[in-house]
């Protein structure tokens, strides 16, 4: 490890961090890893560190010696590094703050700051009981969504209620000690992101809107540009820089929308980090979402979100059994040629496990999806 180059210390270990870390290393940084199990994303990258990141000793170790830590998901303990950096008097920060988590991780604090500042949602309720459950679903037409609070991603953690037979299983399934967010059930058009990279001082770069596709709650694909409108595509991605403002991200900050049947944006949810939908700019855009990540959290200038093809998709690589991982697909899916293929490094594989991807740039969005989905039909880990 060079001492005289800066250390990003992440807090976590899998795919996010495996890529932000490659990012830094390809400037030259040092990278260490805190995560709480073996982790094979990060493996070999850095140094890779294997602890109980709540225990106070743990963190200290791990920050002494970091000139900035941030961390891979929502979950991981920021307030416990931060509490760490304060009582040692190290003096570096912690990025995303825990006050910007603290604003993002619970669904219900979440929708109300986004509401409180006046950004569009889905019209929802924060329900503590079941009877209430029942209430807000008879007010807000069925069907609708119930949401765990905390700990949802990727699909889990959510379900459409159809009607009102529905509602004991979910509630059962995803009601915590203080309830969960029912929430109306959109009829949208398209499902759209942006990633927003945003520095302490408040410089931010906003790249460019994407669209999602969804299957079984889990994002399948990834294309942009997305909408061809260049009025709703800017009304996007300001609202997106208005949401980082609302929460005071630093680093990244993905931003889903719903583009709904009569023309209207609404905000979906935040996360602050980067995100699945931000994975096609390693390839696609001048500077990536992992880079600028770390550039944000250094408090260096921000790079070019800007596109440098005409259209990219990217295609996430799941899971379809269980058991050890191999990679005896991936001489196949090499023959196609333009695709850019990412293996995460998961030892083990599971049904819908997101294990990696491939991002295909094009001339036009349709040949870029019709090539990565090509070469994701030929990879079995």
């Amino acid at each position: 490890m060079n001492h005289s180059f800066p250390t990003i210390g992440i807090l976590g270990g899998g795919q996010l961090g495996r890529m932000s870390a490659l990012a830094a290393i390809r400037m030259g940084l040092n990278i260490k890893t805190l995560s709480p199990s073996v982790s094979g994303p990060v493996a070999g990258l850095g140094q890779a560190v294997i602890g109980d990141w709540n225990d106070p000793e743990v963190m200290l170790d791990f920050v002494t010696g970091c000139t900035v830590v941030t961390v891979e998901s929502e979950w991981a303990p920021a307030e416990v590094a931060e509490q760490v950096i304060k009582n040692a008097k190290i003096g570096i920060p912690v990025y995303p703050t825990s006050s910007t988590l603290l604003k993002i991780r619970h669904k219900g604090v979440q929708r109300r700051l986004l509401t409180s500042a006046g950004i569009p949602g889905a019209e929802f309720r924060l329900c503590k009981t079941v009877e209430q459950a029942f209430s807000a679903a008879d007010e807000l037409g069925y069907p609708v969504m119930f949401k765990r609070y905390q700990g949802s991603y990727d699909g889990y953690g959510n379900a459409t209620v159809q009607n009102e037979s529905d509602v004991p299983k979910a509630w059962h399934s995803l009601a915590e000690s203080d309830g969960l967010l029912v929430e109306a059930f959109v009829p949208f058009v398209r499902e759209l992101a942006v990633m927003v990279a945003r520095r302490p001082s408040g410089e931010s770069c906003v790249y460019p809107v994407v669209h999602i596709e969804q299957r079984n709650h889990r994002c399948h694909s990834v294309v942009v540009p997305g909408p061809s409108e260049p009025e709703l595509e800017e009304k996007t991605r300001v609202m997106a820089l208005r949401c980082a403002e609302t929460v005071k991200a630093t680093g990244m900050l993905g931003v889903e929308f719903f583009e709904t049947t009569d023309g209207e944006i609404l905000v979906n949810e935040l996360a602050p980090r980067p995100h699945n939908s931000g994975h096609y700019t390693i390839e696609a855009c001048t500077t990536s979402q992992f880079e600028n990540h770390i550039r944000s959290i250094l408090d260096w200038p921000l790079g070019d979100p800007s596109l440098r093809v005409p259209a990219a998709a990217m295609v996430n690589i799941l899971g379809t059994r269980t058991g050890t991982a191999t990679g005896e697909s991936l001489e196949n899916a090499a023959q196609v040629s333009d695709a850019g293929l990412h293996i995460y490094g998961k030892e083990e594989v599971r049904p819908n496990r997101k294990m990696g991807h491939v991002t295909v740039c094009a001339e036009t969005p349709a040949e870029a999806l019709s090539e990565a989905n090509l070469c994701v039909d030929r990879i079995h880990l």
